[in-house]
């Protein structure tokens, strides 16, 4: 945001981080926080702690020290995060997303930093790697996108030298996890926070354990997610128990190319989102299958699920989706929430641009978490106050939608610091 943006906004910043008051302890505490969003907010070519400390006129030593010593309770400022999002933005279609995001460091002190997959990159680099749980309402044309809890991924190199844990303050309890189990954590302690989905989505990485399934069931969460062409599926419970190929389940390409549950079908078309030319349509058949139950060898699950098999007619491309949803529920209802998920990538890419999510340069777990929480912040604060102005058209912001030449530099952030005192 430019230096005009940020002033006109001022006073629902204020407002916003004042309601995180009861969470950072001290007062003095209080006003790192603001600082540091501000810095995020700011029109900065780096917003690590160097530049943003800089910026507000902070010894570059109190800002490190907020994120990685002093007294504040960044848990708890993320549950009431959550609340806040539920409170203000809470609607009946909302949409969670899990997703995980590679941030490229050099070195190895960074906490989690290792060769491994890194989606930033779409290639295997050095880059630490977090698990998000991320909200959005999936409006048309004035969407509201969010981040609900951000949590580092520990390799199993780093979960298994402790000595190495301890030296970047990663705690004992906190071990290596796969990232399936890390969501459906996330997605508990924010159903216990109030917030309610009407599905979550995912991608392949998630969708292809059974087990984040049948945890899905447990907390009686509806979702559809993506799954891998070479994902088995019972077509029907076989008659008999029998460790037999005919009897056993079959990979979702298989089943869809030849199957009768498929075969017999004629492709519907349905619109799953809307684009600036129009609804995006994709061809789809459906049908009630059974998962493997996780047994070796393995058996159908009792209950159903829903396969279904898209292909876009422009491109070719082909997607394979599971449904945990009632065989009641419509086809259009399980792709609008399944290709939701378009909006949490422009977030992703926002938030790297806009508020700093991967300019951490840090070497305590604390401290990224707590970098990632203000991020967050900052970035829910940009998604509130656009929805906002989109819907009513304000002319008390200055330029809320257009540019400036302006860079904020020490005296500006000095005096919003003032202004929200």
């Amino acid at each position: 945001m430019t230096a005009d943006q940020i002033r006109s906004l001022q006073p629902e910043l204020a407002a916003l981080l004042k309601s995180f008051r009861p969470y950072m302890n001290r007062a003095s505490n209080f006003g790192h926080l603001l600082a540091y969003v501000l810095g995020l907010l700011a029109d900065l070519k780096r917003k690590s702690i160097e530049p943003i400390a800089l910026a507000a006129g902070t010894a570059v030593r109190t800002l490190q020290e907020f994120l990685s010593v002093l007294d504040w309770d960044h848990e708890a400022a993320n549950d009431h995060l959550q609340r806040l999002v539920m409170d203000r933005h809470g609607c009946e279609r909302a949409i969670g997303v899990f997703d995980a995001s590679g941030h490229v460091k050099q070195g190895r002190m960074t906490p989690g930093v290792q060769r491994q997959w890194c989606g930033e990159r779409g290639k295997t680099d050095n880059c630490v790697a977090g698990q998000h749980l991320l909200y959005t309402d999936n409006h048309p044309t004035n969407p509201f996108n969010c981040a609900l809890a951000s949590d580092l991924f520990l390799p199993k190199e780093w979960s298994e030298d402790r000595k190495r844990c301890r030296k970047a303050g990663i705690p004992d309890d906190v071990v290596h996890r796969p990232k399936w189990r890390m969501a459906i954590d996330q997605l508990k302690r924010a159903l216990g926070n109030g917030v309610r989905f009407w599905f979550v989505t995912f991608d392949e990485d998630y969708g292809k354990v059974p087990a984040f399934w049948f945890e899905l069931d447990a907390l009686g969460q509806p979702a559809i997610g993506e799954v891998p062409k070479n994902f088995h599926v019972f077509a029907k419970r076989p008659a008999c128990r029998s460790a037999q190929r005919a009897h056993g389940s079959k990979p979702v390409d298989n089943l869809c190319r030849f199957s009768p549950l498929f075969r017999e079908q004629t492709w519907q078309q349905i619109p799953v989102k809307e684009t600036t030319r129009g609804p995006a349509v994709w061809e789809v058949k459906a049908a009630r299958v059974h998962l493997t139950d996780g047994s070796t060898p393995s058996r159908p699950t009792g209950r159903q699920y829903w396969l279904i098999v898209a292909r876009n007619p422009e491109t070719g491309e082909i997607k394979y989706f599971i449904s945990n949803a009632a065989a009641s529920v419509s086809l259009e209802d399980m792709l609008t929430a399944a290709f939701a998920r378009w909006h949490i990538e422009m977030w992703f890419e926002r938030a790297k641009q806009e508020a700093g999510l991967g300019a951490f340069e840090v070497r305590t777990y604390r401290s990224l978490l707590r970098h990632w929480l203000c991020s967050r912040l900052a970035m829910y604060f940009l998604a509130a106050q656009t929805q906002r102005l989109r819907g009513e058209k304000s002319g008390d912001h200055v330029r809320a939608g257009g540019g400036s030449d302006q860079h904020p530099g020490i005296d500006d952030l000095e005096a919003k610091l003032a202004l929200a005192g």
